[in-house]
């Protein structure tokens, strides 16, 4: 029972405090605002991917793997 409320009070949390600025953008309306949060987590994953590959070719180039 109190691994059950456990993971209530985890799905509580998540869906009463955590998504309420996503609930906002959802309802907004305005098109600028809900894109902007996606380009900003796409421009982040990118940049992490061209280091990743940076740092892939550096090793490489080294000989080390």
């Amino acid at each position: 029972m109190i691994t059950n409320n456990i993971f209530k009070a985890i799905g509580d949390f998540f869906t009463n405090v955590f998504f309420t600025p996503f609930e906002w953008l959802r309802f907004s309306g305005n098109w600028w605002a809900q894109s902007t949060l996606s380009w900003v987590f796409a421009t982040i994953a990118a940049g992490g991917f061209i280091y990743w590959m940076t740092q892939i070719q550096k090793f490489k180039k080294a000989g080390t793997e």
